[in-house]
């Protein structure tokens, strides 16, 4: 062998070792929890769902071969600790992409996110985040954020549409009344408008809102102007922690009304420690079945759940599933990138511009199908929409309350929405 093969063959070999090297230079994803915030009754089931997930991607070969780092930060709800993290997200060691969490919060980084190229599926859904080029004139352009299921106005306007056929189908005389009740905030508030707009087309009366805190407390005046109100159907804007506060108070005030929760709003977890006061509930659901329902997906999703409950006897509530969704849509789109010109934002983002009626591998029967495309981030048109029921005393473990049937959740009606153009990020 002549010193040239040698040289040619010790540049090819270190050449081969500096692209494998590469293939297999881990994959950087930042994600935003509230674990101890007030919004932590939701953000930790979803948080572990996302983190359970990236664990159960790397014990399996990581994505194309490279190990995913996860950077799971909670950030306690607060806007200015998700802006100072996000600057070191997006610093020297850019991550590929976000998972991210609050509406105030993923609002505020709308614009940085397009100007770094930064993809962030977040767990916020409002509407303002679903028109990626803001043709749609309600807000500004937010071309780098996704969600999984549908926004919280369009779950709005599902629940609404039932609202109005249940007073018809009830023969109830007169005009149906409705209220908007949350805290003065971005995400209680971000449907609020659309809501209230459909409900005067669908013949309500709309009250006036009632405003109650994202904390728990004692919310026995919202509860005694909620039964002075008259109102009929009643919109709970906040997560379950303090809507739990209000079922219980207003159930001790005898109020009559059908409450109508936000995605956040109700839970297995929930239903249990508000007993009977949440007996009635309507909520939407973003999978099509709850844990150890009847879906291929649910072996996956089962080992998934085992890496941080070895024992497999963990009842995992709707938001860790939908968390589990969640991490699995963003697991593609960061595959089809690292496939196609590497694992960069811009790609990322392109990754989500796939595939139509997309389900992640291993959610197969549980996430339901959902298109991206670079006019329109409204995943999806559907509204599930379930009734909590509860059953007798809620003091035994939630697996033996679910199992026993003292909690379940009875589907009411699925609600499939017009695409309607005046709709999009509103």
């Amino acid at each position: 062998m002549t010193m040239k093969t040698l040289l040619s063959t010790a540049s090819l070999a270190l050449l081969v070792g500096s692209t494998a090297a590469s293939a297999q230079a881990p994959i950087a994803l930042g994600h935003l929890t509230d674990y101890s915030g007030p919004t932590s009754d939701v953000g930790t089931p979803f948080g572990q769902g996302v983190a359970d997930t990236y664990a159960w991607i790397n014990k399996n070969g990581g994505i194309g071969g490279a190990k995913v780092n996860v950077d799971t930060v909670d950030y306690g709800y607060q806007v200015p600790r998700a802006i100072a993290q996000y600057k070191k997200w997006s610093g020297a060691d850019k991550v590929s992409a976000i998972l991210g969490w609050g509406t105030a919060d993923t609002e505020a980084l709308t614009g940085f996110l397009a100007q770094d190229k930064i993809p962030d599926i977040s767990a916020s859904y409002a509407a303002a985040l679903s028109d990626p080029t803001g043709a749609g004139g309600k807000a500004k352009p937010a071309p780098y954020n996704f969600f999984y299921g549908p926004s919280y106005s369009d779950a709005l306007r599902g629940m609404l549409t039932w609202a109005a056929e249940d007073w018809k189908t009830k023969g109830k005389p007169g005009k149906p009344k409705y209220v908007h009740m949350g805290a003065n905030h971005p995400y209680p508030n971000a449907p609020k408008a659309a809501g209230e707009a459909i409900a005067a087309e669908l013949g309500f009366e709309t009250l006036p809102p009632i405003v109650f805190a994202l904390t728990p407390g004692d919310y026995s005046a919202q509860c005694l102007t909620l039964k002075s109100s008259g109102a009929n159907y009643a919109y709970l804007g906040n997560t379950a922690g303090s809507n739990i506060s209000v079922l219980n108070a207003c159930k001790a005030a005898g109020v009559d009304v059908q409450f109508l929760g936000n995605v956040w709003g109700m839970d297995e977890n929930a239903a249990k420690a508000a007993g009977a006061a949440a007996d009635g509930v309507v909520f939407p659901l973003r999978t099509a079945v709850a844990w150890g329902g009847n879906a291929p997906g649910m072996k996956t999703f089962t080992e998934i759940s085992k890496m941080s409950d070895t024992a497999g006897t963990a009842y995992r509530p709707v938001h860790y599933i939908a968390g589990v969704c969640t991490a699995l849509y963003m697991k593609e789109a960061v595959e089809w990138a690292a496939k196609n010109g590497g694992a960069t934002g811009e790609n990322v983002k392109k990754g989500f511009y796939q595939k139509k009626d997309w389900v992640p591998a291993g959610g197969e029967g549980i996430c339901n199908p959902s298109t991206f495309t670079e006019t329109d981030h409204r995943g999806t048109l559907k509204v599930d929409l379930y009734r909590m029921k509860v059953a007798g005393a809620t003091d035994a473990p939630l697996n033996d309350l679910v199992k026993n049937g003292g909690i379940k959740m009875e589907k009411v009606k699925t609600i499939d929405l017009p695409r309607k153009p005046d709709w999009l990020g509103w």
